[in-house]
């Protein structure tokens, strides 16, 4: 009980001393400077400015004031991002230049630097996040932590009460009453299938077995997607914290993060949070001296995207060429090495300890009536405001794109978005409020995937988006099933031949068929859902199939084959735009005068497509 007493002491002495990072109206002459340490920020030279801070304030020999790396805030497209505790100044694209400034103005003088602030959606300048269009219908409760505490320092996740829900399981609940809980709760997983949470972890528990596995399915793979990444960068203690009550819940020991290698901060800070865990005794034997055995090791992975599908990362796991298996027996009766294994990802772990704490109905009083809960999207694309998002399940696109995204860039108009990456589909224009939950994406043809959300303007050609999206599977097949080896690669060659202008109506049909019987016949997720992006754009968006086919023609100039890009001359007002931005400088044309493009020189890149202010070329 010594460890529970000491944790139980940080966890009200931190607390007091750190409450100024959720409360403005904090009194004290400390303030915290929060600098994003995630990825995207890191790029841009978050931990140079998080140098300067600290050099600034040691030569000022300025007191009271912290410099703080946290994980990501969100707003990805405003990154650096610094935020000045507790009166919560959001400061936006920081340079590692502008320290200084902030320094002697901000903290010494106690002004605000105009220049830095965020500007919101219509251009008007924000001071305080909680201000930000971007954050006003976000509810974070997987990414809680992020942005407010040192991913690295176990104090401070204690502090935000870290490590309580472990206490309550251990303490006051029943292995059975833990899993009911989850299941009230209606959580269900957030890797894409959306499978009940709380039976899966009752199928585990019920299956005999003296040795059990917990694993976090940490192999996010989808082209624009992060956020399991962000959780593991900004929260890593969360996702340990939920892996043990899993354990404990279904009679597990041991568990094991398969994590891919190309994410080297969130590795790096995952390592350090177990390593902390294990200095403070909460991994280990005898936990809070309940008699409960846990711990966690890391399992790198080399990037294959079909090591997602829970089978092929055991596979890895156990060293061995990442393959999905047969099923059954699944997982819950014969997982790793042969024994009962849990197997969740890291969003869906994230949520686990607020649902001890808050109760399940708390949890059940968000979202829908069948999606429970938040979700947490990395929004992309054509987008302004690009980032990691968590809203109420039942958020429709529109509030999405328009509300938190910001809307198109450029004065372009909503084409399409993707959900679920490859293996997800097309949401056309007349979907845009459509919820956002489980049941309504399968509706129009789509799925929720791990979170991805790629938006698309005007520019975009779908069929050149299908065979992007295909490609990409095709490259990431295993090759163990027929259908997805041979049948996935047929269906690319087709869109091949469609976007080149060398197909025929023989060939569009094809396609289509391929894409109907594939997924009866594939394996695993990965073969059963590559044909989805191609299903989602004939749904929704045939007639530019059809285009290509009969007409040979790509309106949008994407398919460089069958591009015809020209100049309307009834638009045009002469500004130079696409001139100044041509790459081979195919565009001729005087201030003020219509503009023409030399079809010999143009290499119909669509550059003039996407700046023409004017939408006067196509």
């Amino acid at each position: 009980m010594e460890t529970l007493e000491k944790i139980r002491k940080i966890r009200e002495e931190k607390r007091k001393e750190l409450d100024l990072r959720v409360n403005s109206e904090v009194c004290g002459r400390e303030k915290h400077i929060l600098v994003c340490h995630g990825t995207g920020c890191t790029s841009s030279k978050s931990p140079k400015i998080i140098e300067n801070f600290k050099k600034i304030i040691e030569e000022k020999q300025i007191e009271n004031v912290r410099v703080i790396q946290t994980g990501c805030f969100g707003l990805c497209a405003k990154g650096p991002i610094v935020i000045i505790r507790p009166e919560d100044t959001f400061y936006a694209m920081v340079t590692p230049e502008d320290c200084e400034e902030i320094i002697q103005t901000h903290i010494v003088e106690g002004k605000v630097v105009e220049r830095l602030l965020c500007k919101d959606i219509d251009g008007t300048k924000v001071q305080k996040l909680d201000e930000l269009n971007f954050y006003k219908k976000q509810k974070r409760i997987a990414l809680k932590n992020c942005g407010v505490i040192d991913p690295e320092n176990i104090d401070e996740y204690i502090a935000f009460d870290g490590y309580k829900a472990l206490e309550k399981v251990l303490l006051e609940m029943s292995e059975d009453e833990v899993i009911e809980t989850i299941e009230k709760s209606g959580l269900r997983g957030r890797g894409g299938a959306g499978f009940p949470t709380g039976t899966k972890w009752k199928l585990t528990r019920q299956v005999e077995g003296e040795q059990k596995y917990v694993v976090c399915n940490a192999d996010e793979g989808d082209p624009g997607a992060f956020m399991d990444r962000s959780i593991l960068e900004g929260d890593p203690h969360s996702v340990i914290e939920a892996m043990m009550i899993a354990g404990y819940s279904i009679g597990a020991n041991q568990g094991y993060i398969y994590v891919r290698a190309e994410y080297p901060i969130a590795v790096e800070r995952f390592g350090v949070a177990i390593k902390q865990a294990r200095e403070y005794g909460i991994l280990g034997k005898n936990i809070f001296g309940s008699g409960f055995d846990f711990d966690v090791d890391i399992r790198l992975g080399a990037g294959a995207f079909v090591c997602g599908e829970e089978t092929a990362l055991l596979e890895s796991i156990e060293g061995k060429r990442g393959q999905p298996r047969l099923k059954p027996p699944y997982p819950a009766s014969a997982g790793l090495w042969g024994k009962p294994t849990l197997i969740n990802n890291v969003e869906t772990y994230a949520n686990i300890p607020k649902i001890i704490l808050n109760g399940a109905d708390w949890y059940a009083s968000i979202g829908t009536e069948k999606s429970k809960g938040t979700k947490v999207f990395a929004l992309g694309g054509n987008v302004v405001n690009v980032g990691l998002v968590e809203v109420p399940m039942g958020t429709t696109l529109r509030e999405i794109v328009f509300d938190i995204g910001g809307g198109i860039p450029n004065n372009r108009e909503f084409k399409a978005a993707q959900t679920g990456g490859p293996s997800g589909g097309c949401i056309p224009k007349e979907h845009l409020d459509t919820p956002i939950d489980y049941e309504s994406l399968k509706e129009i043809g789509s799925m929720m995937g791990s979170g991805g959300l790629i938006v698309m303007d005007d520019t975009k050609c779908m069929v050149n988006l299908a065979k992007f999206y295909l490609s990409f599977t095709v490259d990431e097949s295993c090759g163990k099933c027929t259908p997805c080896r041979i049948g996935t690669k047929r269906m690319l060659e087709l869109l091949e031949k469609i976007t080149n202008g060398e197909a025929d109506e023989q060939d569009f049909k094809k396609l289509e068929e391929l894409a109907i019987n594939i997924p009866k016949t594939a394996i695993c997720g990965l073969g059963q859902s590559a044909p989805n992006p191609v299903l989602s754009t004939l749904k929704y968006f045939r007639e530019e199939y059809l285009e290509h086919v009969k007409y040979k023609e790509c309106k949008t100039g994407e398919c460089k084959a069958l591009a015809k890009i020209q100049i309307d001359e009834g638009k045009c007002k002469g500004c130079g735009m696409c001139k100044r931005n041509c790459p081979v400088a195919a565009i001729s044309g005087e201030p003020g005068k219509i503009h023409k493009i030399d079809e010999e020189t143009c290499i119909k890149c669509g550059t003039c497509i996407s700046v023409c202010p004017f939408h006067a070329i196509g």
